[in-house]
């Protein structure tokens, strides 16, 4: 909808209201067109104001609309008639304006923005690209150069630098209403001609070819194999060497392609799934619109190590009082100053004051009596963490919420250390915490709806995605990790070499391949792991092959590495070689390719080829294989939670939606039939065997993943 009144005498004012961001729906497209139509016929109405209810001007396109039929007026007429007025129009820009909403602002006349507001041209995160106009006034408008930027990563700007590239023509700290509608007054019967946008020629660029191949190439390498940044910059190559019209038809064409693709599915499923795990529910019943969180006045973290740091660094942006315990001196001052560098680090780039006075630091556990809740991140290591927490349950006041750091240790052990089990959760931040995304909010049977609401809560304020989740071994990213990376050891035993498995894996999308990964995170975390689990070191049986561990197949390829010190990039060797211990840039080793030839040779095994299809099937489908299981078993309440989890925190690639929405788009049934082939050939790894859910899905007709969870609920009833 919009509404329509006239101020100040000669001002019309559109105003658009489709709340939360009064975006462009059919009625609201409708309204617009009945609206400036009346405007620009009331010969009172010298010019025209078009601003947003609520302080915000427009947030784009109603995504609800997406894959249905579109009904109402459609944009690019619409915007051009507001471009071709024969009245000065102005945008009130309040709050934001994005996508289609930037691109309205764009066929206006003239653009005012209120200091706090932010623009840009998001399309290309929903696989998309500018259609209404967007990527043939954008250039014409700051240039090819800045156009490129802010199309194919569809960033936002703020007002400031808006006003700095040419979006904007005024910034005000005022009201924008009414400092729209005094420039309006002051522009009433001025010629428009030199206005019109679509009539300007593009910046002049020496070498605009050059110009687009060099951004395509930087495109191509960022993009990982999604196709809409490169459709961007194609679109705008056609804004710099085409005509208007024929611009508009080349943008025509390049959203036609990209609007029906599967990568357009997948960025917009991830798009909604984003915002359907905030909807959290336990099987408790408990549930984000039924649960309170508590006010949280004090936080502490314990433990400054690099996930303590990262946790402390993030929640002194987000605005909240910590005090921070680190029992070693000398690790104290150390973390101090490096607190201190990421917090002044992250204010620069954000052109803010550092939040140094949010935190305080002690050696002393005591000093924790008052605070609301505790983030433990001490080391992975649980005899020392039940002491901490028994520690925590002593000194902290009644009440104070629990939470553990734990990547994937018992989270009910740990609540069994404390006198109020049911203030216990699990916050599974990813590395570096201050930077990456997800966070998992790990429940067990007892912990209480308010405690996960609260963690929930806590980490949207640091601006995470939080997923809750429940209690098992790796919870949901880790347990499902551990299935790829068995599987692409298992492919080097079998004839793979590192680079093989990684190429296809970052060929399919990943920024890093598996063996890459390990490299950069360390072979000993995992192989200190697996030592704890018995199944590395001495305290393997004697007897026992180096290749069965409780029956099943294992490959000690990584113990084996770590044996001989090469524990990645911080010794410079590992599954690669680097120019030095600390060095990033991987490179093949001959000395791993030997190895492997003298491992395969000691063991009987006779090497063959692989190629890059049975890669990824191996480690895809095993990994998709072990998120069925996941649901089956209620640890996570749906395939968004699986598949957010993944994007945010492992690096999955967005345009592929996440393992379980990739397991649709391939099919269930190809799924399904592939599992059953690996496993018939390697039945001494039961992860292979297709789960049961994944078998009724594919006799239910393979449902698309949002009907999946009628599927577990009739499952989890049945048991």
């Amino acid at each position: 909808m919009a509404q329509y009144s006239r101020i100040s005498g000669s001002v019309g004012l559109i105003t658009l209201s489709n709340p939360p961001v009064n975006a462009l729906s059919a009625a609201v497209r409708q309204g617009i067109v009945d609206t400036v139509e009346k405007a620009l016929g009331d010969p009172q109405v010298k010019s025209v104001v078009i601003c947003g209810q609520d302080g915000i001007f427009c947030g784009g396109a109603d995504i609800k609309e997406f894959g249905k039929n579109m009904s109402g007026p459609p944009l690019i007429p619409m915007i051009h008639t507001i471009e071709c007025a024969t009245k000065p129009m102005v945008a009130a820009i309040e709050g934001s304006a994005l996508g289609g909403g930037l691109e309205l602002a764009l066929g206006c006349h003239y653009r005012i923005a209120h200091s706090k507001a932010r623009l840009g041209l998001p399309e290309v995160t929903l696989g998309l690209l500018p259609a209404a106009g967007g990527s043939q006034r954008l250039p014409r408008l700051i240039g090819v150069p800045a156009a490129l930027d802010l199309i194919t990563t569809g960033r936002h700007v703020t007002a400031a630098e808006a006003l700095q590239l040419g979006i904007v023509d005024q910034v005000t700290d005022h009201a924008t209403v009414d400092a729209a509608v005094k420039f309006a007054l002051s522009v009433a019967g001025k010629p428009l001609d030199t206005r019109r946008i679509s009539t300007y020629p593009c910046p002049h660029v020496s070498d605009v070819d050059a110009l687009c191949e060099n951004v395509m190439q930087k495109v191509r390498k960022s993009a990982h194999g999604a196709i809409a940044p490169i459709a961007c910059v194609q679109a705008v190559r056609a804004a710099a060497t085409l005509p208007y019209t024929q611009g508009m038809e080349r943008e025509k064409e390049l959203m036609a392609t990209l609007y029906t693709s599967g990568q357009a599915r997948a960025l917009q499923y991830s798009f909604f799934a984003q915002r359907a795990v905030s909807k959290w529910r336990i099987p408790s019943g408990a549930r984000w619109d039924t649960s309170t969180p508590r006010p949280l006045h004090k936080v502490a973290v314990i433990g400054l190590g690099t996930m303590g740091r990262g946790i402390t660094v993030a929640l002194a942006q987000a605005g909240l009082p910590v005090i921070t315990v680190e029992t070693h001196e000398k690790q104290l001052m150390e973390a101090k100053r490096a607190v201190s560098d990421m917090l002044n680090r992250g204010a620069k780039r954000r052109g803010v004051a550092p939040p140094l006075d949010k935190i305080s630091y002690s050696c002393n556990l005591q000093d924790l009596a008052d605070v609301d809740l505790v983030i433990e991140a001490v080391f992975e290591d649980m005899t020392l963490k039940k002491k901490v927490f028994r520690q925590l349950s002593a000194v902290c006041k009644p009440g104070t919420l629990l939470c553990t750091n734990t990547s994937g240790l018992d989270v009910d052990q740990l609540a069994s250390q404390s006198r109020n089990p049911e203030l216990v959760v699990g916050m599974h931040f990813f590395a570096p915490a201050h930077v990456m995304k997800l966070l998992e909010v790990v429940y067990g049977p007892q912990s209480s709806p308010q405690a996960v609401a609260t963690a929930m809560q806590l980490g949207k304020k640091m601006g995470k995605v939080s997923v809750a989740v429940g209690n098992c071994r790796g919870f949901v990213g880790n347990r499902m990790l551990k299935l790829y990376t068995e599987q692409a050891s298992f492919l080097l035993e079998e004839g793979a070499t590192p680079d093989l498995v990684d190429q296809a894996i970052e060929e399919f999308g990943f920024p890093m391949g598996v063996f890459k990964v390990s490299d950069l995170s360390g072979l000993d975390v995992g192989w200190r792991i697996r030592k704890e689990e018995k199944l590395a070191g001495l305290s393997v049986a004697s007897g026992q092959s180096t290749r069965i561990r409780e029956g099943r197949r294992y490959s000690p390829l990584a113990d084996l590495l770590c044996e001989q010190g090469r524990f990645g990039q911080k010794t410079g060797r590992g599954w690669y070689q680097y120019d030095k211990p600390g060095g990033r840039v991987a490179r093949s080793d001959p000395w791993l390719h030997h190895f492997l030839e003298e491992y395969r040779a000691q063991h009987g095994l006779v090497a063959r080829h692989i190629d890059h299809q049975e890669v990824l099937e191996r480690c895809l489908y095993a990994m998709i294989n072990e998120g069925f299981r996941i649901l089956e078993d209620g640890i996570a309440a749906g395939p968004e939670d699986i598949d957010v989890i993944y994007v945010f925190g492992y690096g999955w690639p967005r345009h592929r939606g996440g393992p379980m929405f990739y397991s649709g788009m391939v099919g269930l049934e190809k799924v399904l039939e592939r599992l059953e082939h690996y496993y018939q050939a390697h039945p001494d790894v039961p992860h292979l065997q297709p789960c049961r859910l994944l078998r009724r899905l594919v006799a239910r007709g393979s449902p698309p993943v949002h009907k999946w969870r009628e599927v577990i609920k009739n499952l989890h009833s049945q048991l």
